[in-house]
């Protein structure tokens, strides 16, 4: 009754839940408008919450990201033009549906799916998160480094098309990482002599600028090359109502198998980090269309194939939250994103948080749960107005996004010094994406660095006069990322030299 009664007065305010229902509405905004997406927004909106209490900041943050994630689901249906690369299954059967006057039961089932996928993954995070917790305070420094050096390994290795250039973003991010006074000694790091940088470059600005400010300059490039190549046409929308626009109870009994698989296999992948929500959703959307009694009718408007793929692309967001929670590893952008908001507001992510912030931790459950009934009630009601997002020119796009990355830079950056960590790391972010380095290893590595190398120097004088066979968990992680390296290795060299050789090898 103490828990409840700590949850109820925590997440159930109306202070609370006008926020995390605020992230939610501007969440679906963003999810609804064609390359923004989730982490943009959340990086913007970072700032705007140092005047709230951390459980509506942290509640708001996530209501933006599940708002998002499920708003991408809007464009894709509609106009065909997923806004993350997970929403591309959906639109494989949400577009012909909509062409076929069924855009508004697309967009219902999607809806449902996404609203069922997040509530059980937001109670898988609840009950693995202390128990990994428990875990992991036992965790010797010797094996967190190890379990730090695979993490980073693992990350770079799924986060793009090549290992080494998602090893070499990573190691970027944790030299940067360095910058200020050594925390041990109070050496002078990288500093060239200047005071702003004594604390470490400001995170918040840095995060804004590679993944908010980055993406605009390649939004305004993908711009002006539609228009040299003509105007683009008027995007139209079909929101036509009538019977064929329902959803029955035999439509729910359809996909309730399906969304049951999918939430299954969206909270697994959601657990490993670096793979995504856009394995999560192609997997699922695989997987139903390969125990389909009729695989054929995928990819033509089946309702299967929007409740697989809406159901794992929702549910990786919570479960993707747990290693970040129990271990303080962010395993996706989202939860690093995240992870730069709990660090605002003084609190360090890791297997201490349940224990010195117990009830922060259930306010911050309560509000999870709170937003996934908000999802469903604010995406139904407001279903045709996040259609109507569509349609706004992105001139007004890129300028609102552009100057609150600003103001938030300035706020959150120490001034103008945050102004101009934001325009370099803008540079820094459209030159990463341009040649497909990893920015999300790049980010984790950031925010990571500094617990890797205390762990990592600990280490080193820890195992000063041990055997290494003392350390069998430090052994399993390092035997692990091993393979992952000779694996990602293996598979690159079988693509560029070509089957030919490849067979041969392995024979």
């Amino acid at each position: 009754m103490d828990t409840i009664a700590v949850v109820v007065g925590q997440s159930f305010t109306l202070y609370n839940v006008l926020f995390v229902a605020a992230g939610i509405f501007l969440g679906y905004v963003v999810g609804a408008i064609p390359g923004l997406g989730k982490v943009t927004a959340a990086a913007i909106a970072i700032p705007l919450t140092y005047a709230m209490n951390p459980v509506s900041a942290i509640g708001f943050l996530v209501g933006i990201a599940k708002g998002s994630t499920a708003g991408n689901a809007v464009s894709a249906i509609l106009i065909n033009t997923p806004g993350e690369p997970s929403s591309v299954p959906t639109a494989m059967d949400g577009y012909p549906l909509a062409r076929q006057g069924k855009g508004v039961k697309a967009m219902k089932i999607a809806i449902i799916a996404s609203t069922i996928g997040d509530f059980c993954a937001t109670w898988l995070l609840i009950f693995l998160t202390a128990p990994l917790a428990n875990v992991a305070v036992q965790i010797g420094k010797v094996e967190l480094a190890a379990i730090l050096i695979f993490a980073m390994t693992f990350i770079a290795a799924l986060s793009g098309k090549s290992l080494s250039k998602g090893l070499i973003s990573g190691m970027i991010g944790i030299i940067l990482a360095s910058v200020g006074l050594e925390i041990e000694t109070g050496t002078q790091r990288l500093t060239f002599g200047s005071l702003l940088v004594f604390d470490g470059l400001p995170l918040i600005a840095m995060a804004i600028g590679i993944v908010a400010v980055a993406e605009m300059v390649l939004q305004f490039e993908e711009q002006m090359s539609l228009r040299k190549g003509g105007e683009p046409g008027q995007k139209s929308l079909d929101l036509k109502t009538g019977e064929e626009n329902r959803v029955t109870g035999k439509d729910l009994a359809t996909v309730a198998p399906t969304i049951a698989r999918g939430t299954v296999v969206g909270g697994g992948i959601g657990l490993l980090p670096g793979l995504g929500a856009a394995i999560a959703s192609f997997a699922s959307y695989g997987l139903t269309r390969r125990l389909s009694k009729d695989p054929d009718s995928f990819g033509k408007g089946n309702i299967k194939g929007i409740a697989a793929a809406e159901s794992a692309d929702n549910a990786v967001i919570p479960s993707s939250l747990i290693t970040l929670f129990a271990l303080g590893i962010p395993g996706s952008v989202i939860a690093a994103i995240l992870a730069a908001g709990f660090t605002m507001h003084g609190i360090i992510p890791g297997p201490l948080m349940m224990r010195e912030n117990p009830e922060f931790m259930l306010g911050l459950f309560g509000s999870m749960l709170l937003a996934s009934v908000l999802m469903l009630l604010i995406g139904w009601i407001g279903m045709r107005l996040f259609a109507r997002v569509i349609t706004i020119p992105f001139t007004f796009l890129f300028s609102g996004v552009i100057f609150f990355s600003v103001v938030g830079a300035y706020l959150q950056g120490g001034g103008v010094f945050g102004v101009y960590i934001l325009v370099v790391f803008g540079i820094v972010g459209y030159f990463l994406k341009r040649f497909d380095f990893s920015f999300v290893t790049f980010i984790i590595g950031f925010i990571i660095g500094p617990q890797l190398e205390l762990a990592v120097r600990q280490s080193l004088i820890i195992v000063q006069g041990t055997s290494v066979w003392d350390y069998p968990v430090a052994i399993v992680f390092g035997i692990i990322t091993l393979g992952v390296i000779l694996r990602v290795t293996w598979s690159t060299v079988k693509r560029i030299t070509g089957p030919t050789l490849s067979e041969e090898l392995d024979s």
